[in-house]
This record gives structure tokens, sequence and C-alpha cells, in this order.
């Protein structure tokens, strides 16, 4: 089982939902970088559950604990191992479905696949493993701040409603409009989806390789990697299926002695290479698949039964996506950073 993402700026996450804690093996961080465990909570703390009645009621403080790397409010160069621990979970909630097979999940395909799981909320395929993710993200956005690059997500799509559309109710705000379908799902013990766009601004050119390390490439698969994602885009992703040719190509232009695009249809790489422009990567969420209404299922000897899942579950996975989406594409973007001063000769 893989544990690792990263090829210079390495991390290793551990832990499961309902263990001892999570957390992260960070290798490859040059020593001398300015960071505090306040920088690292910061971003902990925009993932952490219990925060609103549309999330997991869960309640874990989520305090991070540097174990090594960091000295002073430095880097030392060494491994960074920062660890998180589980103080809220109720495993009892599980107990009672610990044999039976929940739709959506990978309850099923991880037993065939190893022989043995933890069952208690998830283990090791639960989204809490992406705190690893997030803490070590705050480590990388770091390190991009020295090159003036900044990463940032936010939500444009909740079930059916989408940012920046006029709705028939006049008025509401896109985020009053999706609390409400947030809402109306979660009454009928249902959940919904979600889209998360994030942009990366100020990234140099020349990040990527143009054959199988594709800067393009190396962010959908970071990015679908996290838990409940189903899909990426890049730029205007499908929709450019609809242009012409003439209607999606960026045309160059020289601006402020530089060259670049009049527009950014290719979301800011080029052959898999970045361009200059800003990145804009979106990435689709499914619904939460832990809902109380009544499913079919089958349980581990084989039998068709009933199932509700009961317990503290999001709604809508979505809402605190975006850190953890800003993450993954931080880790991305200083790792390709890191391999372009090693390739230059």
């Amino acid at each position: 089982m893989s544990n690792i993402f990263g090829n210079i700026f390495k991390i290793t996450t551990f832990g499961e939902s309902h263990g001892v804690g999570v957390g992260v093996v960070i290798d490859g961080c040059p020593a001398g970088l300015e960071i505090t465990r306040e920088d690292i909570q910061k971003e902990l703390d925009r993932r952490r559950p219990g925060q609103s009645n549309l999330t997991s009621q869960r309640k874990e403080k989520d305090q991070v604990e540097i174990l090594s790397g960091i000295f002073d409010g430095k880097t030392l160069g060494t491994p960074i191992a920062l660890l998180i621990r589980n103080g809220d979970a109720q495993s009892v909630s599980y107990e009672g479905i610990k044999d039976t097979y929940r739709p959506g999940h990978a309850d099923y395909v991880y037993d065939m696949k190893y022989g043995f799981r933890d069952w208690r909320g998830g283990g090791r395929a639960s989204a809490r493993e992406t705190i690893g993710r997030v803490a070590a993200g705050a480590v990388a956005k770091a390190l991009l701040q020295r090159i003036g690059v900044e990463v940032n997500a936010e939500i444009i799509q909740v079930g059916k409603i989408k940012r920046n559309v006029e709705y028939e109710n006049k008025g509401k705000k896109f985020e009053e409009r999706y609390i409400e379908e947030i809402e109306e799902a979660r009454k009928d013990g249902d959940s919904v989806g979600g889209v998360v766009e994030v942009v990366a601004k100020n990234v140099p050119v020349g990040l990527g390789e143009p054959v199988f390390n594709k800067l393009s490439a190396d962010l959908a698969h970071a990015l679908m990697t996290i838990p409940a994602a189903k899909g990426v885009e890049i730029g205007d992703g499908f929709a450019c299926v609809e242009k012409k040719g003439s209607e999606n190509n960026d045309e160059l232009e020289m601006r402020d002695g530089k060259v670049r695009t009049k527009t950014n249809h290719a979301g800011g790489i080029v052959g898999g290479i970045s361009n200059g422009e800003d990145i804009v990567l979106r990435v689709a969420f499914k619904p939460t698949s832990s809902i109380v209404k009544a499913q079919k299922t089958v349980d581990t000897n084989g039998q068709e039964v009933d199932i509700q899942v009961h317990g503290r579950h999001d709604p809508c996975v979505a809402l605190r996506a975006p850190v953890i989406v800003e993450a993954m594409v931080a880790l991305v973007l200083v790792d390709h950073y890191l391999l372009s001063k090693v390739n230059k000769i």
C-alpha cells in the first residue's frame, strides 16, 4: 500500500480515522524556511469538522504537534514529523454495520484486495487521512510564498446550485442558495456533491515536462487522490469541446516585456508545462456516501441486506474540500519547482 507522494518534496501520511491519531512526515524540505506551528494550525482549522451545522459534528480540536524538523520557527532540512491526535472517535456507531459493505465506500474493494480492514469510520480510507495532506500543504505554501506563488480554492457549485447564475428566487446569494440545497438533502436523509475551483497565481514558466511528467497530469493525479473526487478539469476543461480551434487557442502577445496570452482557455498549462498564466483547475466531488436513507447492499457473508448509515457525516464533502485541494496543488507545484532546479545544467 503506497502512502508516499512526491519526488523531491515527499510526504508520507499515516493514521486511521479512529486510531490514536493521523499525521504526516515531510522529507526534502529545504533548511531555513520560516514556518511556525500557528501557520500549520491555521490551515488545519479550515478543515476541522464540527464548525457548522453543515459539516460532520465530530468534535475534534485537530491540534498539530511538531515532533521533528522545525526549530526556532525554521525548518532544519531534516524530516518534518507532524502529529494530530484523534479525540472524538465514536467507533460504536460502526459496530452494528462492521460486517456490512456500505454503498459508495471502499469497504468491499478493500476487503477483496487486502483481506482485512479497519471498519471504524473507514480506517485508512477515511477522509480524515487528508489532515496530513493539509499539514504538509501549509509547509508547501510557505515555500511557494518565497517565489510569490499563491494558491486559493473556493466552492463554485453545490448540487445544482452554481455560482454566478441568476436564480428565480432573486436576492439570495450563492452561499444562501447552496446552504438551502444541503439542508434539503440532509432533511431527506441524503447528501449532495459539489465543485471546487482552485487558482494558482504567479507560477513561473517552465514547470512540468512534455511527456509523462506533465504538470497537468501530476496535478490531475494529485487531485484525484482526494477522497470523493470524481473528476478534474484544467482551464476550460470539457467546455473546450464545443469551441473551434480559433476560439480555444490562447493567442500570444507581449505585455510588460513578457510573452503573455490574451486569454487563458488552457488554464496556465500548455504541452504539460506552465506558461506563466494563472493555473486554473476544477474538482468535482461526489455526494457523501454515508447517508441515513435506507439502501440495498451485501454483507460479508454474501447476504443481501438493507443498510442505514448513522453517525456524524458531512452532508456535502465539498464544503471542507477547498483547503485540501489547495494543499495538493501546492505540493505538486513545490515538487515541480524543486525538480526544475535539479534538471537545469
